[in-house]
């Protein structure tokens, strides 16, 4: 149903990797949205007004900050499309997540103000009027928002959007309040016990729960969070199956949004190669990166001696000293500047978010193993931290 939708109202909407036909979808879904979620609330708040039900009010009005939330969506995604301009260089596609956000915080209040209601209702109950056109209301709202989280997840994961997976999480808790306040009905009607205040109380706890795990879901994006580890995994991959590279680290990833992926990454070269070549290497892998991917990745050179035996034999026993202190640590950019007297032994090692030691800690453990490979050799250490999970010398994670 969900491919047939797509297919009737988005062009090609086979290619979400596409940055136009993605924004389409999410659209149409946002769309779609308000269109279906106001019919439910029309047709709620009418039964709960015929019933006096605050259960019944209760979940109308939350469908009624559905149609408002698929609003905002659809504004999102607009605004998201919007190209970058000199007071946002790199465009606006965070304003999917912002979006989200907003949504989750609808949601949130939502389930507050019905939370008071309910309350009032348990201690000052009123006579409820349950009949068979209620109960075929709510049995169509369950059925209706089945569908809709379907179709919101398949398009989520089809686009991968924050927000639709955020508006399908809702549409699945509103089929179980809805459900509650059904079943609830069903008992008031043949036991004569009036939950209406309760059942309301329940739906307004499922809403604030769903409203509390959207907002840290939707706002994650926003504050920074790790890359995927398959996009890592991808642009390690990439790079190191380039001829003319022979090490790779300190890559950083940031999110500007889907579909604006920015990232920097150090590529260790052979020093011995004339530059203009290394330097091609580079270009051709950025240039890679930006027509295959999508991904605006800038690249670091660093040039490393790699026929010099007295350097190859010093990097082999610095590694192992290394690895004794902990197998997390990872060395990069080795160079050893000799003197007649002594040798300054230039290195960076990378640790992870965490670790046992401090960053003088660690440089001073190094700069102690140093010295016992050779009392005249003096350490001149960087300390960096992973900003993406962590890889070995050989490319492994670890």
């Amino acid at each position: 149903m969900t491919k047939l939708l797509l297919r009737l109202f988005v062009k090609d909407s086979g290619d979400t990797e596409n940055p136009e036909v993605r924004r389409s979808c999410g659209k149409f879904a946002g769309i779609v949205g308000i269109l279906t979620n106001f019919f439910l609330f029309v047709l709620k708040i009418v039964a709960g007004t015929v019933s006096h039900s605050i259960a019944i009010t209760a979940d109308a009005v939350n469908n009624l900050s559905d149609s408002l939330s698929s609003v905002v969506t659809l504004m999102g995604f607009k605004l998201a499309s919007k190209p970058a301009d000199r007071e946002h260089p790199f465009g606006h596609a965070r304003f999917e997540y912002l979006s989200g956000l907003i949504v989750s915080i609808m949601i949130f209040v939502v389930g507050v103000q019905f939370a008071r209601d309910s309350f009032e209702k348990i201690f000052h109950p009123e006579n409820t009027v349950f009949g068979l056109a209620e109960v075929c209301v709510l049995a169509a709202s369950i059925l209706i928002k089945l569908w809709q989280c379907a179709f919101y997840r398949s398009v989520g994961k089809r686009t991968a959007s924050e927000t639709l997976v955020a508006a399908a999480a809702d549409s699945r808790t509103d089929v179980v309040s809805t459900a509650v306040v059904l079943a609830g009905m069903l008992v008031t009607r043949f036991t004569g016990y009036n939950l209406d205040g309760c059942l309301g109380l329940a739906v307004a706890v499922l809403i604030l729960i769903t409203g509390y795990r959207l907002i840290r879901a939707t706002s994650n994006p926003l504050i920074g969070t790790a890359p995927p580890e398959k996009l890592v995994d991808d642009i390690y991959r990439t790079i190191r199956e380039t001829d003319g590279i022979i090490g790779v680290h300190d890559l950083a990833i940031h999110d500007y949004g889907p579909g604006r992926c920015f990232a920097s990454v150090h590529c260790e070269v052979p020093a011995e190669r004339n530059i203009l070549v290394s330097h091609d290497i580079i270009d051709n892998i950025e240039h890679r990166f930006l027509t295959e991917k999508g991904i605006h990745i800038v690249i670091h050179m660093d040039p490393i001696i790699t026929d010099d035996p007295r350097t190859n034999e010093l990097h082999k026993n610095v590694l192992a000293m290394v690895q004794t202190i902990s197998p997390e640590v990872t060395m990069h950019d080795f160079r050893v500047v000799w003197g007649p007297t002594h040798a300054n032994v230039v290195f960076d090692v990378c640790v992870p978010f965490g670790f046992r030691l401090n960053d003088q800690e660690l440089a001073a453990a190094v700069g102690d193993g140093i010295r016992k490979i050779n009392p005249h050799y003096y350490a001149v250490v960087t300390v960096d931290h992973d900003y993406v999970p962590k890889e070995n010398e050989n490319g492994g994670k670890q």
